[in-house]
């Protein structure tokens, strides 16, 4: 599968390990790795879903891109092609209503998640994918609750397009996209689930993505309206799209969300959001028989403060959901996009943003880990108290200056001497390390105001730094502590495994609040300790802040906690 030995021996130890730690199959009572968050699943929807709920589920351990990628596409193909008729619902059909096939979402996932595994068991005896290196585009992501009582925004990020859904022989592609709830998450949830899934479905999407964009968005409000009206569903969401084919740009949006792009420091306009106070909006309502009147600020028939959005139902057709969209072809000077939702744009300027990402840049020797996490502070700091999403999508590499006019064109000539556009862009990110990608929506936000250590941001802390993890007892649990210092303490097991991690200063992670109390431990059998270890790494997933620094080594969270020999104490075995 992978295209170096180095990259499918990660592969196959990734699979080793996380088929260990899966307790498959799931029988009818055993509980699901993870909640889906919609009760039910009608068939156009099955893809999505099943997309979303394998992408999860592996990158919560840290899964590989390319290889969460490909499980998925081939976990999804697999439940497409099973009968799930056996599983639809059966309702009364009202007089003159056509019946429409549902299943309880709680029941597909069940199945999914039994699928992929099956899928890891097969792939761990023979890789089957075959493909050549992809670089990724650096990216940055943080997202914030804030001062609102729910999180109702959502992202995606797709950086391997082409695998997720079996393209063959196309440029490189990738996704990105933020989605702004209002009046509920559902349809900010529907959007991240399906939009892609109904982008690459459109006859145009291989010869015209700009049209295709337009479509799978009008096709995405169509059919959250129908759920909407079957569930009974009072919401929307705005959104913006980026979507990177080779050296090509594709912009789509719907309502107040933005992408702005930098380009040699400055910023270049993609689009105009659409807003009730926009004068040609205000035409199209007002023409539909609707108005726009002031209540704190331009609303649509006094309720709505976004002309257009998927959803909304009851506000059809004054809130339309014909998304705009624009192309922008790329030359290798541009920097970095911004997408982000309304929360940081009512605040913060596209000027302001270019400043903060500059300023960071320079102070930090060009690392990226912490940009999003900035923009989100000057957004909250300039009094934003809605929900925070940032996406920060660096095109080069922003530790190298950028290109001149002179190495353009020598890289053109390179290109029309034997390459394709799609070779040019990889030849000028070659030197980049693979990064490990986020979830395609994010699902963790419900009870948090900070969103610091989630497990799809792909900012990491500072610089390395030489320690060891060990396992001590506190008075009531056992706690994980990392130490800077390598020395041996008298209380410790000769056998602690010294490791070398991404952290800026030194931290204690404990499982349960209370103070360490370290005695000494003596030495345990090989069994005994690899039971304690098997234990102890389901704690490991509730200590966030290892995930962060685990993935600047593009690691396994709690999975590389089960290779780590610890500290053990006598008083453990009480626990197990």
């Amino acid at each position: 599968m992978a295209g170096s030995a180095a990259e499918e021996k990660t592969f196959r130890r990734f699979l080793e390990l996380f088929l260990r730690e899966m307790k498959m199959p799931l029988q009818e009572s055993d509980p699901l790795p993870m909640r889906p968050l919609s009760d039910l699943v009608s068939e156009d929807e099955v893809e999505g879903e099943c997309l979303d709920l394998c992408l999860q589920h592996l990158y919560k351990y840290n899964c590989p891109c390319s290889l969460a990628a490909a499980l998925a596409r081939a976990t999804a193909d697999s439940m497409l092609q099973t009968d799930l008729s056996v599983h639809h619902l059966s309702k009364t059909v009202e007089d003159g209503a056509e019946p429409f096939p549902q299943m309880e979402s709680v029941k597909l996932a069940r199945l999914v998640f039994n699928r992929l595994f099956e899928m890891c068991c097969l792939w761990l005896k023979e890789l089957p994918f075959h493909r050549r290196p992809q670089p990724y585009y650096e990216t940055s992501i943080h997202a914030i609750k804030n001062m609102r009582r729910k999180m109702e925004d959502k992202h995606v990020i797709i950086p391997d397009f082409n695998t997720l859904f079996n393209i063959q022989d196309q440029e490189e592609q990738a996704f990105f996209a933020v989605f702004d709830g209002h009046g509920g998450v559902d349809a900010a949830i529907y959007a991240a689930n399906h939009l892609h899934v109904n982008l690459v479905h459109q006859e145009s999407f291989n010869h015209d993505p700009g049209e295709a964009l337009y479509r799978a968005f009008k096709l995405t409000d169509e059919r959250f309206v129908k759920k909407a009206s079957r569930e009974n569903l009072r919401c929307g969401t705005t959104g913006v799209v980026t979507f990177l084919r080779g050296r090509t740009l594709y912009v789509a949006w719907l309502g107040d969300s933005q992408v702005i792009l930098v380009r040699r420091g400055q910023v270049v306009e993609l689009m105009k959001p659409h807003k009730p106070d926009r004068e040609d909006e205000k035409q199209r309502i007002e023409a539909l028989g609707g108005c726009v009147i002031w209540f704190g600020t331009w609303r649509v028939n006094g309720s709505l403060s976004v002309s257009r959005a998927i959803g909304d139902s009851e506000h059809k057709p004054y809130i339309c959901g014909d998304a705009d969209h624009s192309i922008f072809p790329l030359d290798g000077s541009e920097d970095y996009l911004i997408l982000a939702c309304d929360g940081f744009w009512d605040t913060v300027s596209p000027d302001e943003a270019v400043r903060v990402v500059s300023d960071h840049l320079q102070e930090n020797s060009g690392d990226t880990t912490m940009v999003a996490h900035k923009l989100v502070a000057s957004a909250r700091d300039a009094g934003s108290s809605d929900n925070i999403t940032v996406i920060v999508v660096f095109l080069r590499d922003p530790r190298s200056p950028p290109p001149t006019s002179t190495e353009d064109d020598e890289e053109e000539r390179d290109g029309g001497e034997g390459g394709s556009t799609a070779d040019i862009g990889v030849k000028g990110r070659s030197g980049w390390p693979l990064q490990q990608c986020s979830a395609p929506a994010d699902l963790g936000y419900e009870d948090r105001t900070d969103s610091f250590t989630d497990r799809t941001s792909l900012s990491f802390l500072g610089p390395s730094l030489k320690g060891r993890i060990s396992l001590t007892q506190g008075p009531r649990q056992p706690c994980f502590s990392f130490h800077p210092d390598l020395r041996t303490a008298p209380h410790l097991c000769q056998e602690e495994h010294l490791m070398s991690f991404s952290f800026p200063y030194p931290m204690t992670f404990p499982m349960y609040t209370g103070s360490l109390n370290t005695s000494p431990v003596p030495y345990c059998s090989q069994s005994y300790r690899h039971k304690l270890m098997r234990s102890i790494q389901k704690e490991c997933n509730k200590v966030c802040s290892l995930r962060c620094y685990f993935r600047r080594h593009r690691t396994y969270s709690s999975l590389l906690i089960a290779e780590v020999e610890m500290l053990t104490l006598k008083s453990v075995r009480a626990y197990l």
